[in-house]
């Protein structure tokens, strides 16, 4: 009983302590869970594109200058060209300010949902900074991952305390079930046990997952427990072209990478100095996990494959971190477990409340000269 109860006065003290930030990054959570199918459903008037008889797509470069002519003063940093016949190729120079252009008629519309994006970028920045910029920003991360840590404790904690002292179907029924006959302080702790029991395991891996994103000492744990070591980002060497040569047009550059990856879903071109290399990220319908892009790298005057780098390349280190990272979302199992991601979000919104709402009574019955006359 003793150990209960230290682990109860733990468990209150870290939520008390932590539950403000924990309440903001849980509430951004729930905005993130599905920030990307969010933006397609808003801006999907201007995505979309209707395809005519003959299909013929007009090439990379062409729709490239095209964005270029209509904006002489836009700088593109990356082009996205999905698969889908349908869908409008990207032309961005960062997450936010970007232009879709026609792949057949080279029509160019700026980024529709550019309220939608904004605001998500803001949920960004609460979610991993609570609202820091610029150089803030490290005091905010440290900030937020000590609250995740809290978190966990939080939910492992409680799943402990919520364990039954006897199993009887009532006990059950009263940890497990809403009431919703119940008001104040009795409805409180009613959801607070229900909702834990139900969000915690969920939370637990939410809050685990994202530990090497907080801290670098985590991710470097990981290659060292699986005795591997992390990728280093060494330039690509491009052999100096002969007097005269140019370079190659990126539709003839993405026609390779094409062939590479024959059943590509998407492929972002980065545009900017082709001394480093043409660069391509890719993802593939099948054979890789869906959050992992193929990156190939090829020679701008030749389009040799100078590398070639898949997820069956990953060590183990760098698998499991790249798991970690996406199943911190969800996304790393599909749409479904994105939404339970979101759902324990969600939930988490309501335990800070309601366990907030517990702490407050507890403290302000104790100081009630009201709660203490008859003592």
């Amino acid at each position: 009983m003793a150990i209960r109860k230290i682990i109860f006065w733990m468990h209150l003290a870290a939520g008390v302590v932590a539950g403000l930030i924990i309440l903001v990054m849980s509430a951004t959570g729930v905005a993130l869970a599905f920030e990307k199918e969010i933006i397609a459903w808003a801006e999907r008037d201007v995505r979309r594109v209707t395809p005519p008889a003959d299909a013929k797509r007009l090439p990379l470069d062409e729709l490239i200058g095209k964005v270029r002519a209509a904006q002489p003063e836009f700088r593109p940093t990356g082009v996205t060209i999905l698969s889908a016949p349908d869908i409008a190729v990207l032309v961005n120079a960062n997450r936010t300010n970007g232009y879709y252009v026609n792949p057949y008629t080279g029509a160019v519309q700026p980024q529709g949902a550019r309220k939608m994006r904004a605001f998500m970028l803001t949920m960004v920045e609460w979610h991993r900074y609570i609202g820091r910029r610029d150089g803030q920003r490290p005091i905010g991360k440290s900030i937020t991952g000590a609250c995740n840590v809290a978190f966990c404790f939080l939910a492992v904690s409680g799943l402990y305390l919520w364990w039954p002292r006897q199993w009887t179907k009532s006990a059950l029924r009263a940890v497990t079930l809403f009431n919703t006959s119940l008001r104040g302080k009795p409805r409180d702790w009613n959801w607070h046990n229900v909702i834990g029991f139900w969000c915690a395991p969920v939370l637990v891996v939410v809050t685990i997952t994202a530990m090497p994103i907080s801290y670098k000492s985590v991710t470097d744990t990981i290659y060292k427990v699986t005795k591997t070591t992390a990728p280093v980002n060494t330039p690509v060497q491009v052999p100096t072209p002969a007097p005269g040569v140019s370079p190659l047009s990126q539709a003839a550059l993405l026609a390779v990478v094409q062939e590479q990856a024959p059943h590509w879903h998407s492929i972002t071109m980065r545009l900017g100095d082709i001394t480093k290399g043409a660069s391509f990220a890719v993802k593939q319908r099948d054979g890789s996990p869906r959050f992992v892009a193929a990156q190939f790298t090829l020679n701008p005057y030749t389009a040799e494959v100078l590398r070639a780098e898949t997820y069956a390349d990953y060590n183990t280190g760098r698998r499991i971190r790249s798991w970690m990272r996406f199943l911190h979302t969800g996304e790393a199992l599909g749409p479904v477990a994105q939404f339970i991601a979101g759902l324990a979000s969600l939930g988490g919104v309501v335990l800070t409340y309601t366990g907030l709402a517990l702490a407050w009574r507890r403290f302000l019955r104790r100081n009630d000269p009201k709660q203490n006359l008859s003592v």
